[in-house]
């Protein structure tokens, strides 16, 4: 009932026109708010979706470093009783050092990093291939996929080189001190391909065997850099990150993706709660002109009140008409700003049509990623402030004094 009379005085002409441009201008604020908010949240579930996908290629979802140090030791019964883990898909041993690798005149410093045959398994490396092929040779004779950044600094095409590459890595055992060059062993290796996934490991990495990378840097049998590994579900991540470390102990580390990298998701987030508080900030303006507007409503609507009130309608009834009439102006605004931007994102999603600035990019377009959660979030807002605005002049038309005139 109390919906029906808000409706009424909704749809209804007021006296005072300006109380329907107060209400509408209300509407319209807190539906351009709805719809900006959800279309920019939208764009960055897209941007993180992406980045995401881009950094899986590096950071799996699970990893076993040292605690402190550098290298972990794990024994084959470890790493059974990790891959017999519920939620493990597989596990990768990889070893990673910094190294000098040289093409003729041109040298720059990497990341080499050593992986096994199951690193294909964990990462999506081999889908950002963009040159040659995925081939990493063995320990005697080491191959190597190198970073589009690196490969450029080499000034080489890793699928045409016809010589071989020069890498120098640090030595454990410095043979003679008087001799620099003693703490550095040399390798030749063979470039096979190159892969472009993120500028971060583009400029950095380079791909070759376990075998070779553990054979220069004296690792023994059971030594490695860490453990990568990849969930059945994500959703797991958690209870298996626990397992594991209740398996292993203390002296490891096991991060979760986030974990890994930390700083750049933190900012993701950041973002998106600073664009949600100016939401909030552009709500309460236009909780401003809904006061406005109901607070004009309940005095031109004194003399139904009186009425409302002879028929025996109480204080906490008129109340609620008044409340329902705030949220019904709220939730105009909400859905309308919400199928506005439900258009707008199946539009990107379909035809790409807001494209990115510069050809740097692995996309042109702006990605779009709508989920229900943001959704709800947002209504949860709108309705919660809504409902603060109204409280005022829906309090004050329930306190309106009751006379009875002849």
């Amino acid at each position: 009932m109390n919906f029906l009379f808000a409706w009424r005085y909704f749809k209804a002409k007021k006296s005072t026109n300006a109380i329907n441009i107060i209400a509408w201008v209300s509407v319209i604020a807190i539906a351009f708010a709805t719809a900006a908010l959800l279309i920019l949240w939208s764009t960055f579930n897209g941007f993180e979706g992406l980045v995401k996908t881009l950094y899986s290629t590096f950071y799996t979802d699970l990893k076993v470093s040292a605690a402190s140090g550098k290298t972990i030791e794990l024994t084959p019964e470890q790493v059974s009783g990790i891959r017999q883990i519920n939620g493990v898909a597989n596990l990768s041993l990889t070893a990673e050092e910094k190294a000098l690798i040289q093409n003729g005149e041109y040298k720059t410093i990497i990341d080499l990093k050593g992986v096994d045959d199951a690193y294909t398994d964990v990462t999506t490396i081999t889908s950002g291939m963009v040159r040659g092929n995925y081939e990493l040779g063995d320990a005697e004779h080491p191959g190597v996929v190198l970073g589009l950044g690196i490969e450029n600094v080499l000034a080489l095409l890793s699928d045409r080189s016809i010589g071989q590459l020069t890498i120098m890595l640090p030595s454990r055992n410095v043979a003679e001190f008087s001799n620099p060059m003693s703490a550095f062993t040399q390798a030749n290796v063979t470039p096979y391909g190159s892969f472009g996934v993120q500028q971060e490991f583009d400029n950095a990495y380079v791909l070759t065997n376990l075998d070779f990378l553990k054979e220069h840097l004296k690792f023994r049998p059971d030594e490695y850099t860490a453990a990568e590994i990849k969930l059945i579900r994500e959703k797991d991540t958690e209870n298996v990150k626990k397992a594991i470390q209740s398996l292993l102990g203390k002296d490891y580390l096991v991060q979760t993706r986030f974990e890994q990298n930390r700083s750049l998701y933190n900012v993701m987030r950041l973002e998106k709660y600073a664009i949600y508080a100016i939401f909030i900030l552009v709500l309460i303006v236009a909780a401003f002109n809904m006061i406005g507007a109901l607070s004009m409503l309940v005095l031109e609507k004194q003399k139904d009140i009186q009425i409302l009130q002879s028929m025996g309608a109480t204080r906490s009834w008129i109340r609620r008409v008044f409340l329902t009439e705030g949220i019904l102006l709220a939730g105009i605004g909400a859905l309308s700003g919400i199928i506005f931007a439900v258009a707008i994102c199946l539009v990107q999603i379909q035809f790409k049509l807001i494209k990115l600035e510069g050809t740097s990019f692995v996309i042109d377009y702006y990605p779009v990623k709508m989920i229900p959660e943001d959704f709800i979030i947002v209504v949860a807002t709108v309705f919660i402030i809504a409902i603060l605005a109204s409280w005022i002049p829906a309090n004050r038309a329930a306190k309106q004094p009751f006379e009875l005139r002849n």
